[in-house]
């Protein structure tokens, strides 16, 4: 017969076909008199099928991803799905069963258990290969056959010179019948033809529906195709008969697989029995080839058996092979929890797509990992004034209505809840420390509406609205000492601090007319990893130091504090209370102090029996200071715990990632819950109940100069030169966290419009005289990970693909609208308790400290070599320099501390933008390379270094065992520096 051409064939293709033993066994097989009439409505078109898709989404999970797929320049191929399909019962009653099945990693079915293995890495074993090699050399190969049936297809496959015809129809009797699937009822055995066709048209539509229901159809993306291996032990044939088999159009076979999906492969392996599994695992092996993403793309391009066979042998090439004796065969391999990425594997053929001129191929991972700046618009001077702004509004106004259509999901409700609780949290914590910052000038009222109407409008009109804007550490120390200073001289502290804040508002406009936002190119990991420390450890020090002063509120009674004991006292004989003259003893409840009668009955017991409560301890509530421990604990843990749900295996999926999306907000309602059933007089929220200055005496307009001299007014250049630095990195360093490419944000960043954003609302929050606002790089970060989307989609055993973050201003717009209107919600907010959201703010800063590298690195410092886990990071840098550079991040940290907590906090900015000429010192002391892993590369060391001396000695190999895509952390570059893949989330988290 001649085969149909490849793709790229030019000549006719050469087949070999086995040769036949003469004597054949004689047999009959159900199958062939009405196979036409009803397989007749199997032949679904893959356009139709692909026009209906299953509710899953999602990228596929085999080969580049299809952010690699954009970079490589080629065409993204459909996932596929392999099934195995073995013939079983010889030589009494022959029938097709399902015994295997691939998507990314392999399935087998336990018969004796009744359901399908976990998914686990497939081992094969090096004879199977290298047979069904020899099979397929020697078999018959068709690339791009024409057949639109399976009929027309065994037709194809069976049309073989040494099959006799009645051999030959019994073997396309054989091939069509129907394969039991593990879904069907295993009683009779259901087949293509039968002698009653309604009959056997029911089964089929059962069948059909069958195939439409499967739950793993829910699993796979919309395109995706099928491959199916058909292997087994015939008695009547005398040699192996094996055949490959590459349809040119995708075709729906019927119920060939148990998951109704346009076929694009067919291979069959037959021949006469032997000893051992020798069939199965050359259909296992066939399997797993089909399931290799590069062999399946050499394979969907083959043109001849050469270029099969070729793409055999580079399979083999990388194969690994375990030594006998040293691993136990029946062990299964876990799926890793982080692919590697498929861009080294790449076929020569594949990297010339682009051609020479082409962008060099080189994967978004090893660019990320190298830690090289790729090229970006945002952070490119166009050298005019406010070039970069205009560029910025250029580029963002196309998203401008998707940012509102792209929140309508119900995951933005779960993130509005959670960030509204803790930027009331945030509003209400510092309105307090800035009110007694301040003297009363500012309060929580001011905080309240500060927040509401700053962070609207930044919202819609910033460049990343993913942003949260809220009152910070750094500028809440730099107005406690604007107020010091302003009382220390004199001053009229509002008008002064008015000043303050058009100097700076003017001094960020030339920061923004002059493109400095360029110069956050420089910030690189060791700044980020310092700043984002220390306001986590803000955060957690103010959690902590709010529960302990609960302590002080209502104080801890023990025996022989001051605090401690309550008698009730009855009336004398002639009705006039006794003094209380003596202490109880500690063996009796009822004691006799002399002329009096006391016991240790409750005061509200005792005031009903006539008597009266006595002691120190009579009117306190022992229990409210552990309670509210209680309740701040809980709250953390809980929402830990519920954060890690996500990837535990407890629950269906659904569940885990509502567990998990809806973490604080069910750790708040169980705090409540637990206070309500206990009804103690915990510290609840407490929100102004009327709107009004919290200064007396002050409207809502600051009068420019008050009782201050004019030349103040010029003098608050100085002090608001300092601020506008710490306005710039504590603005800049959280938006160039929240732009990583990591985070996959399609919509891009816009720094020189946030900055600007910025500065014209320090000039209105100084006109209304309400506190100044800043990025809040932790609750930013917070809104961030309540935003992440990821794929429903994932093939058995993969963990969910991280696509992105849901960009889109509704959430922050509604979170700042609710947090203006609760005032107005003080009803319902009461019922609130402060330990509580003193326990999700210590669970923030915790979470946001726990995701970067930096803290990874400070564990290595407590570990022994040999307990340390093994991380790319430690095979390429000395564990010595690992530990100096951590050292150095420490020192670093404790003094931004120091300074901040002390009267010196006035240098606190300069501080800050020290970490940058730290880091730039450090090239003195670590070599670029070493630099390359534990931090990133500045501009002027990426053009020094030539790339392609780094790539051979740095090859990124192996993976992490750490998941850090169940969280999402606010520096996902760690992947990259603790040698992971590309793991977006990973994470948790």
């Amino acid at each position: 017969m001649q085969p149909v051409r490849g793709p790229l064939a030019s000549e006719p293709q050469t087949v070999l076909v086995p040769r036949f033993c003469a004597s054949l066994m004689e047999m009959k097989l159900p199958g062939q008199e009405e196979f036409e009439a009803s397989s007749a409505p199997r032949n679904i078109p893959s356009g139709e099928l692909d026009s209906n898709p299953g509710p899953g989404t999602g990228p596929s999970p085999d080969g580049p991803s299809d952010t690699e797929s954009k970079e490589l320049g080629v065409r993204k191929d459909p996932l596929l799905f392999i099934q195995l399909n073995e013939l079983l019962g010889w030589p009494q009653a022959l029938e097709w069963r399902e015994t295997g099945r691939w998507v990314l990693f392999e399935e087998k079915l336990e018969v004796a258990a009744g359901r399908w293995s976990a998914p686990h890495v497939p081992t094969l074993a090096l004879p199977s290969l290298q047979k069904l090699r020899s099979l397929l050399a020697e078999g018959l190969v068709l690339l791009d056959c024409p057949a639109q049936s399976l009929l027309e297809l065994v037709e194809q496959v069976t049309r073989v010179e040494s099959l006799s015809p009645e051999l030959r129809g019994q073997l396309q009797a054989l091939l069509l019948q129907r394969p039991q699937h593990y879904n069907q009822t295993t009683g009779t055995r259901p087949c293509w033809g039968s002698t009653h066709p309604r009959k056997a048209s029911d089964k089929e539509e059962a069948s059909l529906r069958e195939q439409y229901q499967n739950p793993l159809r829910q699993k796979l993306p919309p395109g995706a195709e099928a491959g199916t291996v058909l292997a087994g032990e015939l008695g009547f044939l005398a040699q192996p008969l094996g055949a490959f088999v590459r349809l040119r159009d995708p075709v729906v076979l019927g119920s060939l697989t148990e998951v109704s999906l346009p076929s694009r492969f067919f291979c069959l392996l037959l021949g006469p029995p032997m000893l051992g599994k020798g069939y199965h695992e050359m259909g296992r092996a066939a399997a797993v080839l089909l399931s290799d993403p590069q062999f399946q793309w050499s394979v969907r391009r083959a043109s001849n058996l050469h270029d099969l066979l070729a793409a055999l042998d580079a399979f083999l090439e990388e194969v690994t092979v375990l030594p006998p004796g040293r691993w136990d065969p029946t062990a299964r391999i876990p799926p890793p929890k982080c692919l590697p990425s498929q861009h080294k594997r790449l076929p020569s053929q594949q990297r010339e797509i682009r051609g020479p001129s082409g962008p060099r191929l080189t994967s978004a991972e090893d660019r990320h990992r190298h830690g090289l700046h790729a090229p970006s618009q945002e952070l490119q001077r166009t050298g005019r004034l406010f070039g970069g702004l205009i560029q910025d509004v250029r580029r963002k106004a196309p998203w401008y209505p998707s940012d509102f259509l792209d929140a309508l999901h119900l995951q933005c409700f779960s993130a509005v809840l959670y960030i509204y609780l803790a930027t009331v949290t945030n509003a209400i914590t510092f309105g307090g420390l800035l009110g007694d910052a301040t003297d009363g000038a500012q309060g929580v009222l001011e905080s309240f509406l500060g927040t509401a109407v700053a962070g609207a409008a930044f919202c819609l009109m910033a460049g990343q609205p993913l942003t949260i804007l809220s009152s910070t550490g750094p500028v809440l120390v730099f107005e406690r000492l604007l107020f010091s200073f302003s009382r220390d001289y004199s001053l009229d502290y509002l008008p002064f601090r008015l000043w303050v804040g058009i100097w700076v508002a003017t001094f960020c406009l030339v920061l923004v007319a002059t493109e400095a936002s360029v110069l956050v190119r420089y910030f690189t990991r060791f700044t980020e990893e310092g700043f984002c420390a220390l306001i986590s450890l803000i955060f957690i020090y103010d959690a902590v130091g709010k529960m302990l002063n609960l302590t002080h509120t209502y104080p801890i009674q023990k025996p022989g504090s001051s605090t401690y004991g309550c008698l009730c006292q009855y009336p004398g004989p002639g009705g006039n209370d006794s003094q209380w003259i003596r202490t109880r003893p500690k063996d009796r409840d009822d004691i006799d102090l002399g002329l009096i009668n006391a016991s240790l009955l409750p005061p509200p017991e005792c005031t009903q029996q006539g008597g009266q409560p006595r002691g120190p301890g009579c009117h306190t509530v022992p229990d409210i200071a552990f309670f509210s421990l209680l309740l701040f604990l809980t709250s953390f843990f809980f929402a830990m715990a519920l954060k890690c749900v996500k990837t535990s295996r407890f629950f269906p999926s659904v569940v885990r990632k509502g567990l998990s999306d809806f973490s604080s907000v069910l750790a708040i309602l169980l705090g409540c819950g637990l206070d309500a059933f206990l009804g103690l007089a915990t510290p609840k929220l407490m929100v102004p109940r009327e709107f009004k200055p919290t200064l007396p005496g002050r409207g809502w307009l600051v009068s420019p100069f008050g009782t201050n001299p004019w030349w103040w007014s010029v003098a608050a250049a100085l002090p608001a030169l300092l601020l506008s630095i710490l306005i710039f990195m504590d603005q800049q360093i959280t938006a160039v966290i929240l732009n990583r490419v990591e985070y996959r944000l399609q919509k891009g960043a816009g720094f020189h419009l946030d900055l600007f954003c910025v500065a014209v609302l320090m000039l209105l929050t100084s006109v209304l005289g309400l506190p100044w606002y800043v990025s809040a790089t932790v609750i930013s970060l917070a809104h961030m990970d309540s935003l992440r989307r990821e794929s429903r989609a994932c093939a058995p055993g993969e963990l969910p693909n991280f696509l992105g973050i849901r960009e889109q201003r509704l959430t922050g717009l509604v979170v700042f609208i609710l947090t203006g209107a609760s005032i107005f919600l003080a009803p319902v907010l009461k019922f609130i308790p402060m330990p509580v959201l003193y326990g999700i703010f210590l669970y923030m800063g915790v979470a946001a400290l726990s995701s970067i590298q930096f803290t990874k690195r400070v564990k290595l410092l407590l570990m022994p070599a040999k307990h340390q886990p093994d991380l790319l990071l430690l095979r390429h840098v000395p564990l010595t320099r690992v530990h100096l550079f951590t050292a150095i991040q420490l020192v670093c940290l404790g003094l931004l501390w120091i300074i901040k907590s002390t009267p010196a906090a006035i240098i606190f900015p300069l501080m800050l933008l020290g970490l940058v000429g730290v880091r730039k010192a450090l090239e003195r002391v670590f070599s670029p390379q070493e630099l390359l892993w534990l931090d990133e590369l500045m501009p002027e060391e990426e053009r020094s270094i030539p790339e392609k001396g780094l790539e051979p000695e740095h090859s990124f190999s192996g993976s992490d065992s750490e998941d850090v895509s169940s969280r999402l952390g606010p520096l996902r570059r760690m992947c990259r520096g603790l040698g992971e893949r590309s793991c977006p989330g990973a994470v948790p988290k």
